[in-house]
Order: C-alpha cells, then structure tokens, then sequence
C-alpha cells in the first residue's frame, strides 16, 4: 500500500500526473508555424504517456478505505492554505477516464481541426491539467483553482473550433457554470471561517472541515450553494439549458470531454463535498433532489426522442443518464453509491464513444440531421457494427457496462426510494426507445441520399480510437468485479462518514449554547488507510 505523503514510481506521483500534460501543452505551442501539423503528433504523444502514468492508480491501488497517496505541502500558510492533493477510491476511477479520453479525443481531432490546430491541442492538455487536478485536490483553495481553470480553455475550445452558434455557446456555458462557482466561492469562505471560530485554526484542508460540525442553520444555506454549483454542471433538471447548445456547437473533441468528464465534476462534488460536509441540510433537500433527478430522466428521454439532429440527441441522453447517477447516489447505500461512481465510468465511455461517432459521420457528410441519412449499414458495416455495440451499452443491454451500473443504481434506489426507483425504471425503457429508433432511421432503409452512397468505412485511426472503449464496455459489462472492489470500501467509508458527521452536527444542535467540540461523538474507525487520517 502506498503511504501519505509518498512518492509512487520514487517520484512526486499525483504532482507529475497533474502537471504533465500542462508541460506538454507548451511543448505543443513551441512547435514552429511551419510544422503545425506536427502539434497533434506532439500532443498524442504527451496524452499517450499521461494515461500510460496514470494506471499505476488502477494496479497499484488496494481495496481499502481512505487516501492511497497524499502529497501534502505548505503553500499559503498565512491563510492556512496547502498544496494537498490525494487520491482514493472516489477519485481513481474518474482519473484514469479523464486521461483514456482525452488521449482518444486528440486522436480522433487528426483530420477534424485544421486551423489553428497548435492553440487547439495546448487548450485540450491545459483542460485536462485542470480536470485531474479538480479531481486530486483535496485543499479547498486549489480545488477552486482547478475548477475554475476549467472553464477557460473549454470556452475557447467551443467558442473558437464550434459551430455556427459557437459564440452563444460559449458564453452560454461560462456564464452558467460561473454563476454557481461565485456561489460556492462564497460557501468555502464561508465555511473557512466557521472552522477557525470552532477550532481558533484557519484552514481551508478538506479533511480538517469534514471534522467541523455546523448547525442546520447554517448547514442549509451552504448546501445550496454548493448544490446549486454541482447542479448546473451535472447538470441536473431544470440547470441543464445550457448543455445541448454546448454539446451540438462543441467540436468533437469537446463533446467527449464535456460529457465524459467534465459533467462528471458536478456528481463527484456532491459525492466529495456537499453531501458529506452538510448531511443534515442534504437529508432535508433529498426530495427535492430525488424529483429533480427522476424529472431529468423522463425528461431527458422524451426530449431526446423528439430530436432531428442525432448530436443533440446524443445531449439530451446525457441529462437523463446522469439523473440516474443522482438517484444512486442519493440512495445513499453501497448498492446505489458504487452503481453511480460506475455509471460515471459507464456513461463517459459509452456517451464520449457515441459523439465520436457522430463526429465521424460529421467529416464526412457535413450534416448531424437524421433525415439526411439512412441505408448507412449497406455503406459502412463496421461503422454499423461498432455504432450497434455502444448504442446498446447506452441503453442497458446486458452484457455490456451501462447495465451493471443501472442494476446497481436502481436497486439501491429501490431500497432507499422505491416509488422514485420504480419511475425512473420508464427512464430505461424510453432510452431504448429513443436510441433504436435513430439507430433504424440512420441505418437501415434505403440509401437516399446520393452523397452516402460514397462514404469511406472505418480507417485504421478511427478503429484505433474506438477499439480501448469497445474493449471497456464489455470488460465493464462481464467482469466488473476488478472495478467494483477497488471503490467499494471507498464508498462505504463516505456512508460513514456521512452518517457519523449528521450525527456530530445534531449533538451540536442540540446542544447550542455550549462551547463546540469537534472531536467526533464515536470512536474514529480502525486506521486502515496510509493516509493515517480518518475523518
């Protein structure tokens, strides 16, 4: 097992994972004017290495609870700030995804982005800088940092390679998820100084705050800020305007970033950070939630069902999936906690895999509508045939990823919710509806269109892109368990400790008044971890 504040590989791990492809970015930028089509090559090559450093996290890591590698510094003392950064079971996952698709979605941009393509590949390792970083930190300070940083290059990335509308999308998209950041920039403050008139010690190291007890008072203002700034990048019904006009305007690459990570940041923050800071203020908002979540699946669906251009069905589909990674979570038990973190894997591979798809019948056709296709089966079979395979992963098939991850979540809801459980059961089969009728009228049927009878199968990049998701989707949908196992205990220690501060901060509501200890109301639990610390 790796220790805290241990190197992995004799090096600074979770350091060099973070900043690499931040270095390689300007490698990219240093390639001169004259070769600018040597960026790409560049840039596959650092995003190649970085997935290969990042699955270490998936050997090396032990199915045990807590932080596996912590790097942990003095950085702002002044204000009680550090360089902390730690992985565990909530985190590993997530990364290694983010790493898989970003080194995928450079690949897949080879023919895709002509222009400018030297500030275009530095913009996506800058992005994926900042997503891992979101992701390992665990000081509050720079977790806002990495959140934040997100938004810059993705703005760039829609409102500069999109589409036509790109302007609005962007800007769309900024404004939303920078109105929920304001808001939980003020709840970390907020909470910052709640922890120093407790303790007299400023800080702002996540795992100090999870030992913080505050009131429901208290508790219920920053929840909502927090929630509200994980709802809108979920993005949880009715936050989610700004999804589809981003996702259909996006570049290729975009698309897959957007739905497979970066919308991922939003039900890990809640999983991270909102539920298990304020549990008492989150138990008084699950019904809400739990509607919300159930709305964005039905919704989702229906609407999804009604679109023309395949893309945009493709984003609508994302907002009703992640309303079932919500209802997992929400249930708060170990079958509805680990089907959500691996229905997070689940719809990064299958959805990021489908708007590869659509990108590649967009170069060669110019058009996402789908009356402008049909009989495409006669014209690129194993087009088809991979289209089919992660089109039924989308929709549950057995056999293939998404049905483990919506088994587990619905059995968890079950338990806990079971009349939300048992609506947003109609969510799986209006998925398989919406999906198999684009799948039919893209397809099958005659050719129609002169312009397909042409089209150019699969070549040996694009199979290069597709073949590691194909292989996850059924390595994820017949054998889980090497998944499963890791998270688990990860998860299990959340519930606990969720359950363990609701019940810290009741002890001190009732007992208001009095001087406020933060020591814990149970025994800490055995130190199984190397981190040493057990909140």
């Amino acid at each position: 097992m790796i220790g805290a504040n241990a190197t992995l590989l004799g090096i600074p791990y979770l350091t060099l994972l973070v900043f690499f492809p931040l270095v390689g970015a300007a490698g990219v930028l240093s390639v001169p004017r004259a070769r600018e089509r040597m960026a790409r090559t560049v840039a596959f090559a650092v995003a190649t290495i970085e997935f290969l450093l990042s699955i270490p996290l998936f050997t090396r890591f032990q199915p045990l609870p807590g932080m596996q590698i912590e790097e942990h510094v003095a950085w702002l003392p002044g204000i009680g700030s550090s360089y902390h950064l730690g992985v565990d079971g909530l985190s590993m996952l997530l990364v290694m995804l983010t790493t898989l698709l970003t080194a995928l979605s450079v690949l897949s941009s080879f023919s895709a982005v002509t222009e400018r393509p030297r500030a275009y590949y530095a913009l996506l390792l800058v992005l994926e800088t900042a997503m891992i970083g979101t992701f390992l930190a665990l000081d509050m300070v720079l977790f806002y940092i990495f959140w934040e940083a997100m938004l810059v290059p993705m703005y760039f990335l829609i409102g500069v390679w999109g589409g036509e509308r790109r302007i609005h999308a962007a800007i769309k998209f900024f404004l939303y998820t920078m109105a929920g950041s304001v808001l939980m920039l003020v709840a970390i403050l907020w909470t910052y100084f709640l922890h120093h008139a407790a303790t007299g010690v400023y800080s702002f190291d996540l795992l100090d705050w999870y030992r913080l007890p505050v009131p429901l008072g208290v508790q219920t203002w920053l929840f909502l800020a927090f929630a509200l700034a994980f709802a809108i990048k979920v993005p949880i019904f009715p936050f989610h305007t700004w999804l589809p006009l981003a996702h259909v305007e996006a570049p290729t690459a975009g698309s897959v970033i957007l739905a497979g990570v970066l919308l991922k940041m939003g039900t890990y923050g809640f999983l991270r950070f909102a539920i298990p800071l304020f549990p008492n203020a989150a138990t008084l908002w699950m019904p809400l939630l739990l509607g919300l979540a159930v709305i964005g699946i039905i919704y989702g669906a229906l609407v999804a069902w009604v679109q023309p251009d395949v893309k945009k069905l493709v984003a609508y589909s994302s907002v009703s999936h992640l309303g079932f990674v919500m209802l997992g979570m929400l249930a708060l038990n170990p079958e509805g906690l680990s089907g959500s973190l691996l229905q997070m894997i689940n719809h990064g591979i299958s959805t990021g895999a489908l708007f590869l798809l659509v990108g590649v019948l967009y170069e060669r056709r110019h058009t996402r509508l789908i009356a402008d296709y049909g009989g495409i089966w006669k014209v690129m079979p194993m087009f088809a045939v991979v289209f089919l395979i992660i089109m039924l992963s989308s929709i549950a098939l057995p056999g293939t990823n998404g049905f483990v991850g919506e088994f587990l979540i619905l059995l968890g809801a079950f338990r806990a919710h079971r009349i939300f459980a048992v609506i947003a059961a109609v969510g799986v089969i209006l998925s398989a509806v919406y999906m198999l009728f684009m799948f039919q009228r893209v397809m099958f049927g005659p050719v129609t269109h002169p312009e397909n009878d042409t089209l150019p199968d699969l070549r040996l990049r694009e199979w290069a892109v597709f073949v590691p998701l194909l292989i996850l989707v059924f390595w994820l949908g017949l054998y889980p368990a090497p998944f499963l196992t890791r998270v688990q205990p990860a998860l299990a220690d959340t519930a606990a400790l969720i359950e363990r501060r609701a019940l810290l901060c009741r002890t001190v509501e009732a007992q208001a008044g009095r001087t406020i200890s933060i020591a814990p109301p149970a025994p800490p639990m055995p130190d199984t971890s190397a981190a040493g610390r057990q909140p």
